[in-house]
């Protein structure tokens, strides 16, 4: 049982375990959204003549943060995601992959969040 004086700094202890398991389960989430992120964008129908456009995503951590990106050839990743005018003429169609794949990770991220935030 705790006494009343002690009330306050009992409460301040406990809100400060569940900031610490709340950042923790934070962190945890951000690196595994982000694998799985980078695990679809590979298995996404994405462009594959060679494959390297494939192979080439990553994840990596900057700080206290996580940066998707195609490492082997990430100057193609927005004429692929919006389509192009082609050198002979004429237009190549978008083909969607980014964009899908990040809202899905969104929705992922903040899903797990609220489920840490809730201490479940």
């Amino acid at each position: 049982m705790v006494s009343i004086d002690n009330l306050t700094s009992e409460i301040i202890q406990h809100l400060r375990m569940y900031e610490q398991e709340v950042r923790e389960e934070v962190e945890v989430s951000k690196e595994e959204v982000s694998k799985e992120l980078v695990s679809q964008l590979k298995q996404h129908p994405s462009p594959k003549l060679t494959g390297d456009y494939r192979k080439g995503w990553r994840a990596k951590r900057v700080g206290n943060k996580f940066i998707i990106h195609n490492k082997t050839d990430y100057r193609l990743t927005h004429l692929l995601e919006n389509g192009h005018v082609m050198a002979g003429g004429g237009r190549a169609e978008a083909i969607p992959h980014i964009r899908p794949a990040e809202l899905e990770a969104i929705s992922e991220f903040l899903r797990r969040i609220e489920r840490a935030i809730e201490g479940q």
